[in-house]
């Protein structure tokens, strides 16, 4: 197997994974309290997690609802879009046999990068628990 052929390979099989666990989502609906268990953050603290939400936020995304994933986990929305977009690019460059932009992506996140990634964590999450912000930010 050729570069170009092992590139696409990669790229197709990474989607199937992605498309499997977007189907998952689809066919088991989240909205469905227990029916993806319980967050234990939640559950041990009765504050959401960055992640609470997230789920139905993809649900309602992949039911063309965007407003409503929005309202679930608007930082998932950001995270499932970004994530679709870079393995299109990434897709689309190995089909075609050009080198992906990927590793050019990878290599630009620097410390100072993921300091402030953590940092806008942090801030989403404490948002999240606001009596003034939870109605738009929380789960």
């Amino acid at each position: 197997m050729g570069p170009r052929a092992a590139r696409t390979t990669a790229a197709l099989a990474t989607g199937l994974v992605g498309a499997a666990g977007l189907a998952a989502v689809a066919l088991r609906d989240p909205h469905v309290p227990g029916s993806w268990g319980t967050c234990p953050v939640l559950a041990l603290t009765g504050l959401p997690c960055p992640g609470c939400g997230g789920l139905r936020a993809t649900a309602d995304l992949l039911a063309g609802r965007p407003l409503e994933a929005l309202g679930s986990n608007a930082l998932a929305v950001v995270l499932v879009v970004g994530a679709v977009a870079v393995w299109t690019v990434w897709a689309l460059a190995a089909v075609r046999g050009r080198p992906s932009p990927v590793p050019r992506l990878v290599a630009a996140v620097t410390d100072r990068r993921v300091a402030v990634g953590a940092v806008l964590l942090v801030a989403f999450t404490v948002l999240r628990w606001l009596p003034a912000t939870a109605p738009l930010l929380g789960p």
